[in-house]
């Protein structure tokens, strides 16, 4: 059993094994969550043969600890938040909403420069496998799937190399399938998992779609 990763580039290998069914779905559509998930995604969208695609999302971090996540929104101003955390901490809704238009400033900016003007791809009716590198408390991928729900596609799939095991699980009840690699205890951060967890630049992100797009044979 695998207990690293290599890289982003091993785990979308890997995780493209545990999909291998769902290639030759005709609406098949890998949509990564940038940056870090379209390393991942690109690996899986060249093996099964999908067009690859970007959803982006942004978490809302804890002013003050921006590793900790009190939620996330989507970008269609979806928000997602961790109602626990932010009745324990007793956060007014003005530094949420603060925070939140900063990240929604973030967001629409990496829209703007990965699509280069291409228009967002159309759900309805498709297969979509949301890939990402990773997940700890799960808030993104939330706001992802609830950004994806509203295009009305046929069946959502959450594909992840490692997560926390209870975040897994709480997935499972708002994805039709949830496939991980690893949840591996203590999780404590998706870093820790990964031999190279680099971070993913503007750059990279643009040159990976830029060459999904390009016909195989080229």
């Amino acid at each position: 059993m695998v207990r690293r990763l290599a890289d982003r580039k091993e785990a979308g290998r890997l995780l493209a094994g545990r999909l291998a069914e769902h290639a030759g779905d005709p609406g098949l559509l890998v949509l990564a969550l940038p940056r870090g998930g379209v390393e991942v995604g690109y690996e899986i969208a060249a093996r099964l043969g999908a067009p690859l695609d970007i959803l982006t999302v942004r978490k809302l971090g804890l002013p003050g600890h921006q590793e900790l996540a009190m939620g996330a929104i989507g970008p269609g101003g979806e928000r997602v938040l961790d109602e626990g955390l932010v009745r324990t901490l007793g956060l007014p809704a003005d530094v949420i909403d603060e925070t939140a238009r900063r990240e929604q400033r973030e967001l629409i900016r990496r829209e703007a420069l990965y699509r280069s003007g291409r228009p967002a791809p159309d759900l309805r009716g498709r297969h979509v496998i949301l890939v990402d590198d990773g997940l700890a408390t799960g808030s993104t991928m939330r706001a992802a799937l609830k950004s994806a729900r509203a295009g009305d596609p046929r069946r959502l799939v959450v594909a992840v190399p490692l997560a926390a095991a209870e975040t897994v699980e709480s997935l499972r009840g708002e994805a039709d399938e949830v496939v991980c690699l690893l949840t591996p205890e203590p999780f404590v951060a998706v870093g820790l998992w990964y031999d190279d967890f680099t971070p993913t630049s503007d750059q990279k992100v643009m040159s990976l779609l830029d060459r999904a797009r390009r016909p195989r044979s080229a």
